[in-house]
């Protein structure tokens, strides 16, 4: 009885962490991770009909082997998401029990077990990450079809000859997986061949002077090429850095699926070394009325935030003209009034200018151009909302007494502005996240020009992090800025390894985001003029109308007081005291009257 009780409650608990029926993964994994959940309904339609291979786990949420192997399924799955093209990883949970006919088919006996698509083979895997990416690396190289020549080539034959890519050569001995992995790595990527050669090589040792493995060399598209210093690499595996390395090459991009290589690039009417004032003022439409509209009421650290920031752009925003009037206004009136609490009606009223003045407003709706997409959904504000900061930080750095008595002098006022902006009201939660999280470095600046380095590398970081995302536009890819063709002397190899100049950045920061460089080039349209009345004529920003309704207003408003007072006059001077009091006045008043 009490063995029976145990299985009750063991059946019980896998129950409920399987979670949901229809999923395969139950409370361990989750759509949200970078891997496919399947189920015995899903899982040949999904194999079967792909493109690339799988590597399968099938799994029981009740085996607590399985429980401790997730976190490594979950971390290889992130590690290798550039693998996609030739290999996809997979969860299947046998414990569901619209699962257990697919488990039976697969002959699934013991938990994990993986297995590779169109192969019978299972396989028995460590409880490590890498131990785990080598395994598929040996599996592709055997048994797949799907997956790039991971093999050993001859290169002798292409040095010297041009080509319109790079080429990689990494040189190891037999059991190194680095060039393999690097392989798959850049699978993904155009612009760029990885070829690995094995160490018995001996011509091409000799021919490029290669005394130690492994070995890192890099053929141009000229036809030269150069070794590559991977001693810089001791902080993190050469597989990073060599990759890291690649991606950075300009022309490198990432492949994309086929309805977003179909999209055509927009024509390049704008300039990528000019800014574009339209793109500023947009992004400033879009914080002011968009974002800021969904908090109804703000106080306390979100009030403190958006002063902050009204202030920054009163103070820094190139050009001056309307916008800054409009914001010295707004800042004026924010900082000016004893409210703990303000509404975002008052702050919308203020700038959709409702005092209808004619030198203060900020002109309605969207229109990119220095930061328009290929198509609609890309670019646009993430972009505008970058290129802003940017340029008000190179402003603090060439006006550094702009922000005096504000409460934002120093070297980090403009980031901490941003960083304040970002976690109350910038619209991805996520971006925030990441954003805050980078913030943790930024008492390391202690000056104006290191905060625009610190902000252009943050930027570079997010860019690597999006490149190939479904947010990444084909027409315009991420990737590291400026590259060479914008900015060569921001770019310098130092034994043979290419490596920033931050000194050139700074200057190019500094030149890219100056006042001369900003396109007074805006919108298609107009700007939101105020129309004018019937006889154009305006005193101290108010119409004729207006004033007359003021005086209206004026006089009706002494009316009404002169009214009230005569009355209350009248009531206090007739008010009896008393029947003796009244007698005699009356008395008083007849003798008088004789």
């Amino acid at each position: 009885m009490a063995t029976r009780r145990f299985l009750a409650l063991c059946l019980w608990a896998s129950l409920l962490r399987g979670g949901k029926p229809e999923g395969g993964g139950g409370r361990l994994y989750s759509p949200s991770d970078p891997l496919s959940v399947l189920s015995g309904s899903s899982l040949t339609a999904t194999v079967s009909n792909s493109s690339c291979g799988w590597l399968v786990q099938f799994m029981s949420s009740w085996c607590g082997h399985c429980v401790q192997f997730s976190p490594t399924w979950k971390a290889l799955a992130r590690d290798v998401q550039d693998w996609q093209q030739a290999v996809k990883l997979a969860v299947l949970d046998c414990a569901q029990e619209i699962n257990y006919d697919v488990c039976k088919e697969y002959n699934i006996q013991l938990y994990p077990t993986f297995k590779v698509s169109n192969t019978p083979t299972s396989y028995a895997v460590e409880l490590y990450v890498q131990s785990v990416r080598q395994l598929m690396v040996d599996i592709l190289q055997n048994h797949s079809s799907h997956t790039p020549a991971l093999h050993s080539v001859q290169i002798l034959p292409l040095l010297g000859q041009r080509s319109d890519h790079y080429t990689a050569i990494i040189v190891e001995d037999q059991h190194s997986y680095v060039g393999r992995e690097v392989t798959l790595d850049m699978w993904s990527y155009s612009g760029v061949h990885v070829r690995r050669v094995l160490g018995s090589d001996a011509a091409l040792l000799d021919t490029l002077n290669i005394t130690a493995l492994p070995h890192f060399s890099l053929l141009n598209p000229d036809g030269t090429h150069a070794h590559v210093d991977t001693s810089s690499s001791s902080a993190k595996p050469l597989r990073f850095f060599i990759t890291w390395c690649l991606r950075s090459l300009p022309g490198v991009r990432r492949r994309f699926d086929a309805h977003l290589d179909n999209v055509p690039a927009p024509p390049q009417v704008t300039a990528v070394s000019k800014v574009y004032m339209a793109d500023l003022e947009s992004a400033l439409h879009y914080i002011l009325r968009v974002e800021l509209a969904s908090h109804p009421t703000m106080e306390g650290e979100e009030l403190q935030v958006l002063k902050d920031f009204v202030t920054l752009i009163a103070k820094l925003y190139p050009g001056g003209g309307p916008v800054v009037k409009l914001m010295e206004r707004l800042s004026d009136w924010l900082n000016g009034l004893p409210l703990k609490q303000i509404a975002y009606q008052a702050v919308l009223d203020l700038l959709d200018n409702k005092m209808r003045t004619a030198d203060a407003f900020l002109s309605p709706g969207l229109n990119w151009v220095g930061c328009r997409g290929s198509r609609e959904g890309l670019r646009g504000y993430p972009c505008a909302f970058w290129t802003l900061f940017h340029v008000l930080t190179v402003q603090q750095h060439h006006k550094p007494q702009a922000l005096a008595n504000t409460g934002l002098a120093g070297a980090r006022g403009v980031l901490t502005v941003m960083r304040g902006y970002m976690r109350h009201f910038f619209g991805c939660r996520q971006c925030g996240r990441h954003f805050d999280s980078a913030s943790t470095t930024l008492t390391s600046v202690n000056s104006t020009g290191e905060q625009l380095l610190w902000l252009w590398h943050v930027h570079n970081q997010v860019n690597l992090r999006l490149a190939g995302s479904l947010s990444d536009d084909p027409g315009f890819p991420k990737r590291l800025w400026p590259d060479p063709s914008m900015c060569a002397p921001c770019h310098e190899e130092q034994a043979g390894a290419r490596v920033w100049v931050r000194e050139e950045v700074s200057r190019f920061l500094q030149r890219h985001y100056a006042d001369d460089n900003l396109s007074s080039r805006t919108y298609t349209g107009t700007f939101r003029r105020l129309p004018a009345d019937d006889d154009g004529e305006k005193l101290a920003g108010f119409s004729g109308v207006e004033l007359s309704l003021c005086v209206v207003l004026y006089v009706s408003s002494c009316v009404v007081l002169l009214f009230l007072f005569f009355f209350r006059v009248r009531a206090r001077r007739w008010k009896p005291s008393s029947s003796s009091s009244s007698s005699s006045s009356i008395s008083s008043v007849l003798r008088r009257l004789v």
